[in-house]
């Protein structure tokens, strides 16, 4: 099966093919670094981060960029507000944002280009636009003219009549006075009092924030990529703007796929900075949730869709996980008990070959992700049990022909959860089943006379290590780690 994917400018889900066989090219709208990033970021990031897992493990060699929004009023706002400059405001939540990426397993890109380090790409840009008459300058300023570029909203569907006044986005009254036509957007800012400026044919200023992905994407991978990336709320005005500008420049088409991602709801509304009902990524993971149950919590979802963000959804995301994760960790944990030994994968049984397709079918599908982890958790079922069983202390025998029989079937367990950029966390402490067993006993002591204290104590000791007790009919207790 020939992977798919909806592309947002044709509404179309095509078959990919890249521009080279073999090859495939990358560019990922980056932040706007003036604060933490919230779980809509962290959504956006994660689906990317699975596609390029996914087209590297069918055999692309992926040159994957993303680029850093490091010149924009809302950093000069809150520089401002803190009494620091841009620079500062930006270095601090680059790192931050690179940090929590790291958290989440996240592969960093291959290039991550700065608006501020690519202004000689961005003023040849302009003055290529403002040589071939799309763009024009006044007292300072240069506009795109959006009059001059045939097929403008051939993404958004939207007409040039039914837009709005100031929907280029992030500009003032006074520069909205200066254009010759209300939909025309900055490409050049000029300098304002105050405010850091860069040097210019058309005078000191800065770049507009959509000038700067255009030139990124043309300095770091030419005039024609394969995949543009983003949210669905980049697709207008910034996208948009992305193509008239580019390919009125180069006259070829910017992306041939365009693909976006759906937005993280919150009671019903997105979640957002501006709205006030977001949740930082290092909010949530100080609160103590895993950094793999987020991913996994994003990806039962299918990524264009919008994911309902509730502590319920967040909490059945954890309980998959342990499962998941208690089988991900069988062969490092209990390799020893169990008599595996590192080795090759071995010839998959007809079964596993057949698993290991209706992975590769569901993420062909458009990245159809949530049946991609239906087919990890089938594989991981007699995986969780077996490890289950060998937390209790119970022995297995190595020898046994259905354990040693249950290793491929956790090699491709493991490989097919590395797609999806999910890994075992890191082994706790081994635990001594004996003494687990010694204390049960003492609290089935305690219970029979009637010292439920002591019982309940006991319980709340093992707790506290992670070992949870379960009560079976018939005064049998197993246990698990938590």
């Amino acid at each position: 099966m020939t992977l798919r994917l909806t592309n947002t400018l044709s509404r179309r889900c095509e078959p990919f093919e890249p521009l080279q066989p073999g090859r495939v090219s990358i560019y990922c709208c980056g932040v706007t670094v003036y604060d933490l990033c919230h779980l809509g970021h962290a959504r956006s990031y994660i689906v990317w981060d699975v596609l390029r897992r996914y087209l590297v493990w069918c055999g692309y060699a992926v040159t994957f960029v993303q680029n850093f929004t490091d010149i924009d009023d809302k950093i000069l706002k809150r520089a401002e507000a803190e009494g620091s400059s841009m620079a500062v405001v930006s270095e601090r939540n680059i790192a931050a944002f690179q940090a929590d990426m790291a958290a989440l397993h996240i592969l960093p890109p291959d290039r991550m280009p700065r608006a501020t380090r690519s202004l000689d790409a961005i003023r040849s840009l302009i003055s290529d636009l403002v040589e071939k008459r799309a763009a024009y300058s006044a007292d300072g300023d240069v506009y795109f003219s959006v009059m001059r570029q045939a097929g403008y909203g051939k993404l958004s569907g939207r007409q040039l009549e039914e837009q709005q006044e100031g929907a280029s986005g992030r500009t003032s009254e006074a520069e909205e006075a200066r254009k010759q036509h209300p939909f025309d957007f900055a490409l050049w800012k000029g300098a304002k009092p105050g405010e850091p400026s860069f040097p210019s044919p058309w005078g000191p200023g800065r770049p507009g924030w959509h000038i700067e992905c255009s030139a990124m994407v043309r300095e770091e991978l030419g005039p024609t990529i394969d995949i543009h990336l983003g949210g669905a709320d980049l697709i207008f005005p910034h996208h948009e703007n992305e193509i008239a500008q580019s390919e009125a420049a180069s006259g070829q088409p910017l992306a041939h796929f365009w693909l976006h991602n759906g937005m993280v709801n919150v009671g019903g509304e997105k979640m957002s900075k501006s709205l006030g009902n977001f949740t930082t990524i290092r909010a949530l993971l100080e609160s103590g949730v895993s950094p793999m149950t987020l991913r996994l919590f994003v990806l039962q979802a299918h990524y264009r869709k919008p994911l309902d963000f509730t502590s319920e959804a967040l909490a059945a995301a954890a309980t998959g996980w342990k499962g998941l994760d208690g089988a991900l960790g069988l062969g490092e944990r209990h390799a020893a008990a169990l008599g595996w030994r590192a080795a090759p994968p071995a010839e998959p049984s007809d079964a596993l070959t057949e698993a290991r397709n209706r992975f590769a079918a569901a993420m062909d599908d458009d990245l159809n992700t949530s049946a991609a982890v239906a087919v990890l958790f089938e594989l991981a079922r007699p995986l969780r049990a077996l490890a289950n069983r060998l937390e209790r202390g119970e022995r297995e025998g190595g020898a046994a022909p259905e354990v040693a029989q249950l290793q491929p079937r956790w090699q491709l367990l493991v490989e097919l959860a590395g797609v999806l950029g999910l890994e075992a966390e890191p082994a706790a402490e081994a635990v001594d089943g004996g003494e687990i067993q010694q204390r049960i006993e003492e609290r089935r002591a305690a219970k029979a006379a009637r010292d439920f204290a002591t019982a309940d104590r006991i319980r709340t000791e093992l707790a506290a290590e992670g070992i949870e007790l379960i009560d079976r009919p018939g005064g049998v207790t197993d246990w698990v780690r938590g």
